[in-house]
């Protein structure tokens, strides 16, 4: 049987960048495919519509709608109407939202993974240009790949997929319900303890960095005041990237890296010992 994944990204958020590509790191499982449609990077009614019609149109096993601050009113109409048309949904957004206004989330029928270090970006036209987008992007992607955080969050998303290869269908599917706290992202992913420190030092800091956004973004008026603030909210993300790759560097010094790729049939293996097979 093969799996079809829809991946619905509204906005962005790093997550984003990478959902479905954790699930086929080498593009040749042939247990599942995916399909992503994007409203590009904002999330008008019109362009959220166009991403429902297409994933709709498609008609996935289950879908991931993936985008920041998931309680909006955009991400939340877009995750009913899939539901409405019975699609499965696992939210994957932030953690910018209050914890009352996750409470209606947490008890529904909707899957949800609330990535607490996928922090928003410092977006103040005085300070924000493309080329620093980018960086900052590139370093919460390392952040989250090398603490463990993806990996938990491709995990989930392959119990999912199994559960439908097992015949489920519908409400009979399972959904994940997690928040990636630092203390569940870094388990079981390094053999030096050190490393392990690290990495929960990185995400900590990750995590940290929203609600300085927050407050430089929205809580701040004067452009004198802000600036240094988002600023160093980057520069806390830079740190964060850091410290992950000294976690990397010392798990591959003790030929420690574990690792873990899928086979063709959806099957993961796994190793650590650079050169051994994956079993």
């Amino acid at each position: 049987m093969v799996v079809k994944v829809g991946v619905a990204k509204l906005g962005n958020i790093a997550s984003g960048v990478m959902a479905e590509l954790l699930l086929d790191e080498r593009a040749d499982r042939e247990d599942m495919q995916s399909f992503m449609a994007t409203s590009g990077t904002k999330l008008q009614p019109e362009d959220i519509d166009r991403v429902v019609s297409n994933m709709k149109a498609w008609k996935p096993d289950f879908c991931i709608v993936v985008s920041p601050n998931g309680v909006l009113p955009g991400p939340t109409g877009a995750r009913e109407q899939l539901a409405a048309a019975g699609i499965p949904v696992v939210i994957i957004t932030d953690d910018v939202t209050t914890k009352k206004e996750w409470e209606d989330v947490k008890n529904s029928k909707f899957g949800y993974i609330i990535m607490k270090a996928d922090s928003m970006i410092g977006a103040r036209r005085e300070f924000l240009d493309p080329i620093e987008m980018a960086d900052y992007n590139g370093n919460l992607v390392k952040v989250l790949a090398l603490t463990g955080a993806f990996r938990k969050l491709q995990l989930a998303l392959d119990k999912v997929i199994d559960q439908v290869k097992a015949g489920k269908k519908g409400t009979e599917i399972e959904l994940p319900k997690i928040i990636m706290s630092s203390d569940k992202a870094v388990d079981g992913e390094f053999t030096n303890a050190y490393a392990m420190s690290k990495a929960r030092a990185a995400y900590e800091i990750a995590s940290a960095v929203a609600m300085v956004n927050v407050k430089g973004c929205f809580m701040t008026k004067e452009w004198e005041k802000y600036v240094p603030i988002v600023t160093s909210a980057h520069e806390m993300m830079r740190k964060a990237a850091q410290l992950c790759d000294e976690a990397r560097e010392m798990e591959k010094a003790c030929d420690g890296v574990i690792r873990k790729p899928h086979k063709k049939d959806g099957i993961i293996v796994s190793k650590v010992k650079l050169m051994s097979k994956p079993e």
